[in-house]
């Protein structure tokens, strides 16, 4: 997969330009906020796809800033005694933790709801 040059996400496909007055408007990347954990709706499944056949429990729908989502992605972690990650909105748990997941995000005031079998 080839890395993208941090100064050519914002261009918004334009790729040349004959206007001489044109500059590229960079979009900052604007964190968003985080909600407060009980306007959180998350969802927590299990995952079985293009994973070799393993197992994790994935938990989706967080609505925040990056460094929110790993710091909860760390405590579920810890909290579980596993391994995982935590990026673009999901945080992936090694296993099926999903009964112990929710308790542990209910514990802390988020809304979830478990999806799935």
């Amino acid at each position: 997969m080839a890395k993208k040059n941090k100064r050519d996400r914002g261009r918004s496909g334009v790729v040349y330009s004959t206007n001489d007055d044109y500059s590229y408007q960079y979009d900052d990347g604007l964190e968003e906020e985080t909600l407060p954990a009980d306007e959180q709706n998350l969802k927590v499944m299990l995952d079985k796809k293009s994973r070799g056949g393993k197992q994790v429990t994935l938990v989706d729908g967080f609505v925040g800033s990056e460094d929110d989502l790993k710091d909860l992605g760390k405590l579920l972690k810890s909290k579980c005694g596993v391994g995982g990650s935590a990026k673009n909105g999901e945080i992936l748990i090694q296993g099926d933790f999903r009964d112990k997941v929710l308790q542990i995000l209910q514990s802390e005031g988020y809304n979830v709801k478990r999806v799935g079998g």
